[in-house]
């Protein structure tokens, strides 16, 4: 079992940056990937990125690619993602989602998940 903390969302305006936090706890092998997923408003939660636990292999989605950085740091079973200029559409909930395989992005390889937190982008 692996449990997953969220932290860091909050409001602010286009262009800004946030980091966002997530904490893990249980049993991490170094064959898993973290990922981070968000859900806007009225639409399907989608992907957004991931890291590979072991060598910190990161994949992104396009939309994010440039501006959004995911790390990890295994000293602190903690996982990263750095939102850059912030746009009005990545308003959404934002989940750490832990995998038992790697270079995942479907949300169905992903067995486990934090509550989320909000980021709010206003223009």
């Amino acid at each position: 079992q692996v449990q997953l903390v969220e932290s860091g969302g909050g409001l602010v305006q286009a262009g800004d940056s946030l980091r966002l936090s997530c904490a893990a706890s249980g049993r991490i092998f170094s064959s898993d990937a973290m990922g981070w997923f968000r859900q806007a408003p009225g639409k399907e939660r989608e992907f957004v990125a991931a890291v590979n636990w072991d060598f910190g292999n990161t994949h992104y989605a396009d939309s994010v690619k440039g501006r959004f950085t995911i790390s990890r740091d295994r000293a602190k079973n903690t996982v990263y993602l750095q939102l850059n200029n912030l746009k009005p559409e990545d308003t959404a909930v934002y989940y750490c989602a832990a995998s038992r395989y790697q270079n995942r992005n479907r949300e169905r390889d992903y067995g486990y998940w934090g509550q989320g937190t909000q980021v709010t982008v206003s223009s």
